[in-house]
């Protein structure tokens, strides 16, 4: 590999992950970034030339990304989310695809003016959405529970359901030439989609089995997951070309599934991977579109796309849900999203070649089409899965809630202002009685152990953004925050102060749990001292008379603020900005027998004290 190979790859992977944050930063989906990026350095200005730059290396990278991608995605499948979704995934993977694929054939031929042979192939391909793409919208757009489990399952399992249907078609074009007979296709489809599906269990029941026998240690268990997954693709399409997405499918929904203790490492480590090849090969695909492609395009090619998004998507959805337990709403939604990724742009790129080798010219087309769809359902679902799930009622409104582990009069007092302000907001403890007060306040409660695997499946998260821990032991609060900042954030979990000094060398290490939640390092005993004492939890809301200076001097001292509420957003620990008029101010207010009573009275009427 030239040193110019590597800088670009560098640089590739650099741009990528900054279009990312870009997108986090101003809230708009990231693929739509990731798209703009690759026009531009690629048939933009030129920087970038794919095919020239990468060579033979091209269509090997693609290949690895995806199978890693779909292998991330198999494993991020779980069983027990179907609890309520079971038999709408099951139409969505089996009914669905199947009318998608007929009516996206005969929209290929009629309106795309492709060959019955390359419309039919092609139409399989159109059948997936990806999880490439699926994921960030449902990050981004805060599903509620049902529809984003439709989309997640749908999204990874018919992606390798495409590629299976696009196989199956270019298996039927490649028999008729060779004088063979449609069910001689069939069968041998058959056998290898049965070889593909043992090979993803083998590997996966075999990894499995090395794992819970200890047989590895645990710093190469990730590293041996991806070897393993390398080699079932591998193999898989040495027996038959694309059924490697399959089998890395089956083995990831294997692995996923077991249950192993060291499975949140080997998923944090391939959401990381996951993340830079997308945001990598996203850039690189999108870049190998030529303008002399574009130019091929008619208004019949853009009429296809149209009818694609408005009539063969709803229609294959909300058809397939017909006398479900799945919603109008939701039908609705799930028959609208369905954004295009990197699975059909490289599934389209190899059968489009083997097409015009076969003697069919028309399969040229099949990547400027592929883009097409790309680009269409990218921008319009992209901007349009929040509002449209807004207006349906099936998102998160309002900002981030607040999942508070242990129950106190403190804690649930700071609940009951969460819930004034419309913040969702969850009390839990294992400790039956102490919830007693919370329930008959109406707030909403977990009781059991928030570690528990019972937890995350009983419990709909969606809503929930932050954490604060604030149980009477150090330790289960540092355990509690460090479990749940990969899913929340480093900066969105928090923790009461830890008894001791901070250079006791007894204390848990700074590098696990979550950040303080005062200013000061306030235990719980402090606290309930506090309370004891006469302080309570306050709000404040600050207008254009009584700001910030106003406020810190009505209290006397440096005020312990909790939370700043402005607008949507809700500000806890270090990210608290500076105070603002119409900022809400959440805090604890403690007993000051100097403070002047009458004087505050008049400085601060929108001060409330509970």
């Amino acid at each position: 590999m030239t040193a110019s190979l590597a800088l670009m790859i560098a640089a590739l992977i650099l741009t990528g992950v900054g279009a990312q944050w870009i997108a986090w930063r101003a809230g708009i989906p990231g693929i739509v970034l990731l798209s703009v990026v690759g026009l531009v350095v690629g048939p933009g200005t030129g920087l970038i030339d794919p095919v020239t730059d990468f060579g033979p290396l091209l269509q090997p990278l693609v290949a690895v990304a995806v199978a890693v991608i779909l292998f991330e995605g198999g494993l991020a499948l779980d069983f027990r989310e179907l609890t309520h979704s079971v038999s709408g995934v099951i139409r969505l993977t089996t009914v669905a695809p199947l009318v998608a694929w007929l009516l996206g054939a005969g929209a290929a031929h009629y309106l795309a003016d492709l060959s019955w042979p390359v419309a039919a192939l092609f139409g399989g391909i159109m059948i997936v959405t990806g999880p490439t793409v699926i994921a960030p919208l449902l990050r981004h757009a805060r599903l509620s529970k049902r529809p984003a489990t439709l989309l997640k399952w749908e999204g990874i399992v018919n992606d390798p359901t495409g590629a299976l249907f696009a196989v199956l078609a270019y298996e039927v074009i490649a028999a008729s030439q060779h004088g063979n007979g449609f069910a001689a296709a069939i069968g041998h489809l058959a056998i290898t989609i049965l070889v593909a599906v043992a090979i993803g269990l083998v590997f996966g029941i075999g990894t499995v089995q090395v794992f819970k026998r200890g047989w590895i240690p645990e710093f190469l268990k990730a590293p041996l997951v991806l070897g393993v997954l390398l080699t079932c693709f591998a193999g898989a399409n040495e027996i038959q070309e694309e059924t490697g997405l399959l089998a890395v499918t089956v083995l990831g929904l294997t692995i996923g599934n077991a249950h192993l203790m060291a499975i949140d490492e080997i998923r944090r480590f391939k959401e990381t991977l996951t993340i830079i090849l997308v945001s990598s090969v996203f850039i690189i695909l999108t870049a190998t579109l030529e303008w002399s492609m574009v130019a091929e395009l008619t208004w019949g090619h853009g009429l296809f796309v149209v009818v694609m998004l408005f009539v063969v998507r709803p229609v294959s959805v909300i058809g397939s849900l017909s006398f479900s337990k799945v919603s109008w709403k939701e039908r609705l939604l799930v028959g609208w999203i369905a954004p295009r990724g990197i699975v059909a742009v490289a599934v389209s790129g190899l059968f489009g070649t083997e097409l015009v080798h076969l003697g069919y010219a028309d399969g040229a087309l099949l990547i400027p089409l592929a883009f097409a769809m790309v680009f269409s359902t990218v921008v319009l679902h992209g901007f349009s899965i929040r509002p449209m799930a807004r207006h349906l009622d099936l998102a998160v409104k309002g900002p981030p809630g607040v999942l508070i582990v242990g129950a106190h009069q403190w804690t649930i007092d700071l609940a009951k202002r969460f819930a004034e302000l419309d913040i969702p907001v969850v009390i839990a403890d294992s400790r039956w009685h102490s919830l007693r007060p919370a329930r008959e306040a109406g707030l909403t409660t977990y009781y059991g152990e928030v570690l528990s695997e019972v937890f995350e499946h009983h419990l709909d998260t969606t809503s929930l953004g932050k954490l604060i821990a604030a149980t009477d032991n150090d330790a289960y609060n540092t355990l509690v925050c460090t479990d749940f900042a990969p899913e929340f954030g480093r900066r969105a979990v928090f923790q009461t102060g830890m008894h001791g000094s901070p250079e006791d060398p007894k204390r848990h290490s700074q590098t696990l749990g979550g950040l303080s939640l005062f200013s000061e390092p306030l235990t719980t005993d402090d606290i309930r001292a506090a309370f004891r004492n006469g302080a309570e939890i306050r709000q404040t809301k600050l207008t254009d008379g009584f700001g910030r200076d106003d406020f810190i001097a009505l209290q006397g001292d440096t005020p312990l603020v909790i939370a700043l509420v402005r607008g949507a957003q809700l500000h806890m620990g270090p990210d608290i900005p500076k105070a603002k008029p119409r900022d809400i101010l959440l805090y604890l207010g403690r007993n000051n027998p100097e403070r002047q009573k009458p004087d505050a009275t008049s400085l601060a009427p929108d001060t409330q004290s509970k």
